[in-house]
């Protein structure tokens, strides 16, 4: 134990204070601690208190700070936590920037990226708020009509619109990757656009009989029991279930419910069991913070195929 007016020498008090044997020598580099004696050969001799200002100095080393300001703050030109806020603040950017490049490094090797994908996928990592918000914004815009899109898409557009935190997990960042990826795929954006559309002429009927349940609803309401219950869609026992969706559909676009609407609806149920979309809703879950998405590319299956069997000729 050190007590007020005991002296030690450079070896000595780097031993007592668990610094580096060079550090007192740094120490007096830095100013407003130089030691208050010398003994025998010159020997520099530290009392107390150039001890504790030596354990200062040691742990704004092992934090970061550079020499320079590590003087200012022993000589009190800086306020230590106005200093340690400050460089907190840039530890916090740099944090961020590598969880971005492990997140990318990361998805490169899952994936087995070509050189080109992955520098797309960095340059969409590095991508700002307002960046992420206009090529999502492009993206809405491209699939709902932009300034012209249906009232009734409002909801649907801002639920389909991911928010990074400011501070994303790397599996946050990875998904925005991939998000950010299939928002840029014209086929993908193509395919969302006729489903928009589909589901906007139904909305458009739908506003003059009053409001009715979309068919995706209705064919999950109606067919996931069946599913559960493991009945075979080809089966006759499946036909009341067809019937009740099919009888749906018809009263959604007002025709009756012969074959020719069959076909229609199968091929609408198709589009709507693009993976893509559910690939997307899931990643976009993950972005959001969100629980799972249940995936319902089952019971469109289901639906599909019994809606094919019963339109055979």
């Amino acid at each position: 134990m050190w007590s007020a007016g005991k002296t030690g020498t450079c070896s000595g008090t780097a031993q007592r204070s668990r610094n580096p044997p060079d550090t007192p020598a740094l120490n007096g580099t830095v100013g407003g601690n130089l030691p208050p004696s010398r003994g025998r050969g010159c020997q520099r001799l530290y009392n107390i208190d150039a001890v504790a200002r030596l354990d200062l100095v040691r742990t704004l080393r092992e934090l970061g700070l550079d020499l320079p300001t590590i003087r200012k703050i022993v000589d009190r030109e800086l306020s230590l936590p106005e200093v340690a806020a400050e460089h907190a603040e840039a530890l916090a950017v740099q944090i961020r920037v590598l969880r971005l490049r492990r997140a990318v490094l990361t998805a490169v090797a899952e994936r087995g990226s070509t050189p080109e994908e992955t520098e797309l996928m960095h340059r969409l990592a590095q991508l700002s708020e307002d960046e992420r918000r206009r090529l999502i914004g492009d993206f809405l815009d491209a699939v709902f009509g932009g300034p012209d899109a249906a009232p009734a898409f409002a909801g649907v557009m801002r639920s389909m619109t991911p928010e990074l935190p400011d501070t994303p997990e790397a599996e946050q960042v990875q998904a925005w990757v991939e998000l950010a990826e299939l928002s840029l795929d014209p086929d993908f954006r193509a395919a969302l656009r006729r489903m928009a559309e589909d589901q906007a002429a139904e909305h458009a009927r739908n506003d003059t009989m009053g409001p009715r349940r979309d068919i995706a609803a209705a064919v999950r309401d109606q067919a996931g029991p069946a599913l559960t219950a493991g009945i075979d869609p080809a089966l006759p026992q499946a036909d009341p279930i067809v019937t009740a969706f099919t009888a749906h559909y018809a009263h959604l676009i007002g025709r009756r419910d012969d074959v020719e609407l069959r076909r229609r609806l199968a091929t609408r149920l198709q589009s709507v069991n693009d993976p893509r979309r559910e690939r997307y809703l899931q990643l976009l879950a993950v972005i959001n913070g969100w629980p799972a998405p249940e995936s319902l590319a089952p019971v469109f299956d289901w639906s599909v195929q019994a809606l094919r069997v019963r339109t055979q000729q």
